[in-house]
């Protein structure tokens, strides 16, 4: 699973999930690409299962990029803890997505192959998504 090799600080805040994504909001790789609709946490666990769902498709025929990496750190309790005594330790770590984020591309695949995978990967997203397709030109 992606998490970073180091980071400055071992907590983060939470933060707010507003606007729309100024960066990673355009198709740079891939033919075909899959967008975020809603704001959202997309945790390490999430983007590995869509990344062994789209491997599972591409084979050796395409090639994957994946646009996001989960660099925040979230904080949990432990269970049956009191409140106070300080924040909790860091339990996974998750990629903040905003909508018009691409989240993964693929190049290299037919367009029926390419739409389904990105399809099924799209399941796998906690988050409503849109398929992208490059423009016939």
């Amino acid at each position: 699973m992606l998490s970073p090799k180091r980071t400055k600080y071992r907590k983060h805040h939470r933060g707010h999930l507003r606007g729309k994504a100024q960066r990673g909001n355009k198709v740079v790789y891939g033919g075909f690409a899959l967008r975020a609709v809603e704001p959202t946490w997309i945790t390490a666990r999430q983007i590995e299962a869509g990344r062994r769902v789209l491997t599972r498709f591409v084979r050796r025929g395409g090639n994957l990029w994946i646009r996001i990496f989960p660099d925040k750190p979230v904080t949990l309790r432990a269970a049956g803890s009191r409140m106070g005594s300080g924040k909790g330790a860091p339990s996974f770590w998750v990629a903040v997505v905003k909508p018009g984020r691409i989240l993964y591309e693929i190049k290299g695949l037919p367009e029926k192959l390419a739409v389904r995978a990105l399809k099924v990967a799209s399941y796998k997203m906690p988050v409503r998504t849109k398929i992208l397709r490059p423009n016939p030109s």
